[in-house]
């Protein structure tokens, strides 16, 4: 019997990495406030999850500044892309077990 979850990615084992790269896979770019307020998350609970996909090169982090207020802003890298798809594929594998 073959392995069914060899394929998960463990990045992506928490439901908070779950849901930014949900998001970002479905946007160019996302702002940190943004993403606190879809996910409902406090500021430090996103940004230990965002330095924990940051550190994977899972997604790329630009600072800039609006004005005089600083954004931040966050979007998938095509590594990123390419191991949450495979992710996702492997999820559906596991749901059909193919």
């Amino acid at each position: 019997m073959k392995n069914l979850i060899a394929n998960l990615q463990k990045v992506f084992d928490s439901r908070i990495r779950l849901g930014i790269m949900s998001v970002l896979m479905v946007n160019e770019s996302v702002d940190f406030n943004a993403l606190k307020e879809l996910l409902e998350l406090t500021d430090g609970n996103l940004a230990s999850h965002l330095k924990a996909l940051e550190q994977q090169e899972i997604i790329v982090v630009s600072k800039q500044f609006v004005g005089r207020k600083p954004s931040t802003t966050y979007r998938a890298t095509p590594h990123g892309k390419e191991l949450f798809q495979q992710h996702l594929a492997a999820l559906e594998a596991l749901i059909s077990n193919k």
